[in-house]
């Protein structure tokens, strides 16, 4: 086989309908969106109206509260910091922060900082800078020899 003898299999490329090019193509006319009304006209689309019914969406239960002034952090546990200064992606003794741990992969990019929270266990003793940390994350570190500085208002259970 050579590169000029390349083909898509038979049926692979479907070409598009060419509507309202005569009676003679099935298409013509009306271009297949029957007689005026709303829908046959350029630029309608009625999302969520069923014909008069009541749309799922009323029809359906809500349930719970979002709350749009939540902040958004991304969570790092310690034990994931921990396998990271084992592999040598942290320096160890190195005081740690949201940039470093985002470079070395620990942490993807939020809108409102790092949260450190408790899951695995850390040996090391690490300086960490950080938006928020649960208690018994500060205390884990405190544990092995470390600090937790906090530089958001966020510390809770």
């Amino acid at each position: 086989m050579k590169l000029n003898e390349l083909r898509d299999n038979p049926g692979a490329r479907k070409s598009r309908i060419r509507v309202g090019r005569g009676i003679g193509s099935g298409k013509g006319k009306t271009s297949g969106k029957g007689h005026k009304g709303q829908k046959a006209r350029a630029g309608v689309a009625v999302n969520g109206f069923e014909g008069g019914q009541m749309p799922i969406y009323r029809r359906l239960p809500k349930r719970g509260f979002h709350n749009h002034n939540a902040k958004d952090f991304t969570v790092v546990n310690l034990g994931r910091i921990q396998e990271a200064l084992d592999d040598g992606r942290l320096e160890k003794g190195a005081p740690l922060d949201g940039a470093i741990l985002l470079k070395a992969g620990l942490a993807r990019k939020s809108k409102d900082g790092v949260r450190l929270l408790a899951k695995g266990e850390i040996k090391s003793a690490i300086q960490i800078v950080v938006d928020g940390a649960s208690a018994a994350a500060v205390a884990a570190v405190e544990k092995a020899g470390g600090k937790v500085t906090l530089t958001g208002a966020v510390a809770s259970a």
